[in-house]
C-alpha cells in the first residue's frame, strides 16, 4: 500500500514538474525579449565551445560596435513596424545620406556639416516615404521597396561604384573614439535607445503609435490624428538611419553605395522581429529591437570566426527570419 502511495506521489510531482517546464516554455515563447536573451545565451554557449577567439575583449568590443548601425536601423524601423508598415529602404537611405554627407566633407564643407548633411538626407528621404504611405495611401512595402531601387542607383551614380575616403579626421575621430573604456558608438546607441524608449513607452505619441498599429480605423474614429502618427514613424525611421549613417562612415573611414546592401536590411528586419516587433502592428519595444541586433551581430560574428561563407550566413540569417515571423504570427493567434 505504501508503495503505491509512494508511486503516486511521484507520479504526481513528475506530472507537476512537467507542467512548469511547459509553462516556462509557453512563456518564453510568448515573451520574444526573453526568448531573445535565451538565443544569446545560447549563441554564446556554442560560440565558447567552437570558436577560441570569440570570449577576447576584442572580439567583444567588435561585436559591440558592430551592432551600432543595426540597433539604430531597427530602432527606428521599430516606429514603422508598430504602425503596421515596413520600411525596406532604410539601409540604403543610411548608404545614400552617407555618401552625400561625405562628399560634401571632400569638398571641404567642413566636418560638422558632413553629420548635418547626412541626418537631413535620410530624414527627407523619411518623410517622403511618410507622404507617401499617409497622404497618398501607397502600399508601404512597394513604396519603400521601390525608393531603395532608386537609392541604390542614386548611390551608384554619385559614386562612380567607388568609395568616397579620406574624410575629415575630425570627423572620424569623435565617432571612433572612447569615452572612458566605452566606445563612442555604442554611448550613442544607448542614449538614442533610451530617448526612443521613453518616446514609446511615456508619451502620448508613443501610445498613439500602438493605437494605429493596433487598429487604424478606431484610432481615427477616437480623434487620434493617424496621418500624421504614420508620417512622423517614418521620419523617425529616416532619422535613425541618419544616425547610423554617421556611425558607419566614421568607423569605415569611407561612404559606398555598398554600404546599404540588401543584407544589411535583413539583419535590421530580423533585428526587430527577433526582438518582437510585431510586423502585424502594434507591438515591439526599442529594449527587444536592441537585443535582437545584438543576436544578429553575434551570430554574424560567429559565422565569421568560423570561416563560413557569405552565402551560408545569408541562409543561416533567412531561416532565423522564417522562424520568427513564425513565431509572431503565432504569438498574434495566442492574443
Amino acid at each position: 500500500m505504501r508503495d503505491k502511495v509512494e508511486s503516486l506521489e511521484l507520479s504526481g510531482t513528475t506530472t507537476l514538474d512537467v507542467s512548469k517546464r511547459s509553462l516556462f516554455v509557453r512563456n518564453v515563447l510568448r515573451n520574444p525579449r526573453a526568448l531573445t536573451a535565451v538565443l544569446i545565451l545560447v549563441a554564446f554557449g556554442l560560440a565558447s565551445q567552437l570558436v577560441d577567439q570569440f570570449f577576447t575583449l576584442r572580439n567583444l568590443s567588435n561585436i559591440l560596435v558592430q551592432t551600432c548601425p543595426v540597433g539604430l536601423m531597427a530602432t527606428g524601423l521599430t516606429f514603422v513596424l508598430i504602425t503596421g508598415g515596413i520600411d525596406l529602404s532604410a539601409a540604403a537611405t543610411m548608404s545614400v545620406a552617407a555618401i552625400v554627407g561625405a562628399l560634401c566633407m571632400k569638398a571641404g564643407a567642413g566636418a560638422l556639416v558632413g553629420p548635418i548633411v547626412m541626418v537631413g538626407i535620410a530624414v527627407a528621404v523619411g518623410a517622403f516615404n511618410g507622404f507617401a504611405v499617409a497622404t497618398l495611401g501607397m502600399v508601404p512595402f512597394i513604396v519603400t521597396l521601390a525608393i531603395q531601387v532608386v537609392e541604390h542607383g542614386v548611390g551608384v551614380w554619385l559614386t562612380n561604384a567607388e568609395s568616397v575616403a579620406n574624410l575629415p579626421l575630425a570627423f572620424v575621430g569623435p565617432f571612433t573614439g572612447q569615452i572612458g573604456p566605452v566606445p563612442v558608438a555604442i554611448l550613442v546607441l544607448i542614449a538614442c535607445a533610451i530617448i526612443a524608449h521613453y518616446v514609446l513607452a511615456s508619451t502620448i505619441h508613443g501610445r498613439r503609435l500602438y493605437a494605429v498599429g493596433i487598429n487604424p480605423r478606431a484610432a481615427n474614429i477616437s480623434g487620434i490624428p493617424t496621418k500624421r502618427v504614420l508620417y512622423s514613424a517614418y521620419i523617425l525611421g529616416g532619422l535613425f538611419a541618419g544616425l547610423a549613417a554617421i556611425i558607419s562612415t566614421a568607423r569605415l573611414g569611407s561612404a559606398s553605395a555598398a554600404m546599404g546592401s540588401d543584407a544589411l536590411m535583413m539583419d535590421v528586419v530580423s533585428a526587430a522581429v527577433i526582438g518582437g516587433v510585431s510586423i502585424y502592428g502594434g507591438v515591439g519595444t526599442i529594449l527587444g529591437a536592441v537585443i535582437g541586433a545584438i543576436f544578429i551581430t553575434v551570430i554574424s560574428n560567429i559565422m565569421n570566426l568560423l570561416g563560413t561563407t557569405y552565402y551560408a550566413a545569408l541562409t543561416v540569417k533567412g531561416v532565423i527570419i522564417v522562424l520568427a515571423t513564425g513565431l509572431d504570427r503565432f504569438n498574434k493567434r495566442a492574443r
